[in-house]
């Protein structure tokens, strides 16, 4: 199985158990190499209480790319959850929400405080709105900020932005176009984030998140 595991359950099997405790239903998953691993293990999603449909990535398009990809499933819906499937996190999305919906924004990212943002990009806040994306700089370090955790609410207006079948990143691209136009807040509003990128992250993963100790 190539599930990575924390605590006796896939990575992705917590964050869809996170999306669920906050009221989501229906969970399309972005996948692409070796997605027929993960779809035998998810099936359509009855066993963990929601319905998981799939959005198969044959070339790679980026984080935005991927989402105008699984487009067909949100065009309905007025807003939705986007989160990164490679961490153990646990955010109140429903904090989040009151600040997106009261800011009549077209996104929300969750942040993270952190002592040294050298080795992750950090967010600057004017109030609750989003105005720059930092990248991640060696000098100087152990600076305190706020990071991405990984975690949004979208309005579904924001894939208005994203060219059809071409290369995007959210992060590098959509992110700070929304920022310039005062169309995405952030606050900080998680327990526990533990990513999982390098063996080093995942270990520490494994031995530090505690799923009893969420919000």
């Amino acid at each position: 199985m190539l599930l990575l595991e924390i605590k006796e359950k896939p990575i992705l099997q917590w964050n869809i158990e996170l999306a669920k405790k906050f009221g989501v239903r229906e969970v399309v998953l972005g996948v692409g190499f070796l997605h027929e691993q993960i779809e035998q293990f998810f099936g359509n999603g009855k066993k963990f209480g929601v319905k998981i449909s799939y959005s198969i990535e044959k070339e790679f398009l980026g984080t935005a790319g991927a989402l105008k990809l699984a487009e067909r499933f949100f065009e309905n819906e007025k807003k939705f959850i986007m989160m990164n499937g490679d961490e153990v996190k646990d955010v109140h999305f429903e904090k989040l929400d009151k600040v997106f919906e009261a800011e009549s924004a077209w996104a929300a990212d969750a942040l993270v405080p952190t002592p040294d943002v050298s080795k992750s990009g950090s967010v600057k806040l004017n109030g609750n709105y989003i105005t720059d994306f930092l990248e991640k700089n060696p000098l100087p370090q152990n600076e305190k900020g706020l990071v991405n955790a990984g975690a949004y609410i979208l309005s579904n207006q924001i894939l208005s932005l994203i060219p059809k079948n071409q290369p995007v990143s959210i992060e590098k691209t959509i992110f700070p176009l929304l920022a310039s136009q005062k169309k995405m807040v952030g606050i900080p509003c998680l327990g526990q984030w533990f990513q999982t990128d390098t063996l080093e992250k995942l270990e520490k993963a494994r031995n530090e998140w505690n799923p009893h100790n969420n919000l």
